[in-house]
């Protein structure tokens, strides 16, 4: 486990290589990033952000997408994979946030997992872009970074997050998920790692792992 003074150093380094973190989808409202995190799951963020566009286009918010046209929702969307499942989902929890929540979505971890399409991850993610609560949404480049680096040994998610989260500072928490997701995908791939250039290998534990 890496302590929080060694964190901090590698927070700070991070922040150095990569000064201009931003988020990956685009979305101007809650509603999009909802709808955009749970079109997110097994393809790209680029893929994403070519299909909602349309799809916001034709439906809105929360109200319009609850009375979607299936059919419609999956031609617009079959680019991101996975079409049919994507679509039930984003139309059902459209539907289950005009009724049980009145059309708010809710800034709560558990009243968002209760949603169709959306697991803790998304739901971190949600709390931590729409409503800038301190979370760290684990995806694969943030477990692949934290294992490499010593922050775990683990591989399950929950412990992963969890030992995140105790070793870095809670207003740290959003923006080391943005900085090890850029570190994961430009230096710390899953093959043929930069280590050679990597800002932070001072402090990694990689050369002793086979992850």
């Amino acid at each position: 486990m890496i302590d929080r003074g060694t964190s901090k150093k590698i927070i700070t380094r991070l922040k150095k290589e990569y000064p201009d973190v931003a988020p990956p989808l685009k979305y101007i409202n809650i509603y999009q990033l909802c709808i955009a995190v749970v079109l997110s799951a097994q393809t790209t963020d680029n893929q994403v952000n070519r299909v909602t566009p349309i799809l916001f286009k034709r439906y809105g918010d929360f109200a319009a997408m609850a009375f979607a046209d299936v059919n419609e929702v999956e031609h617009i969307i079959k680019p991101t994979g996975f079409y049919h499942t994507k679509a039930k989902h984003i139309i059902a929890l459209s539907q289950q946030v005009i009724e049980k929540f009145h059309g708010n979505l809710p800034a709560d971890r558990s009243k968002l997992m209760s949603l169709p399409g959306i697991g803790r991850k998304s739901a971190n993610v949600i709390l931590a872009m729409g409503f800038n609560v301190p979370a760290i949404p684990v995806d694969t480049h943030v477990a692949r970074v934290a294992l490499r680096i010593g922050y775990c040994s683990s591989k399950k998610v929950y412990e992963i997050e969890t030992m995140l989260m105790e070793s870095i500072d809670e207003s740290e928490w959003i923006t080391a998920h943005f900085l090890f997701i850029y570190h994961g995908r430009n230096t710390c791939m899953a093959r043929k790692p930069q280590c050679s250039n990597c800002p932070i290998t001072v402090w990694c534990s990689f050369e002793n792992k086979n992850l």
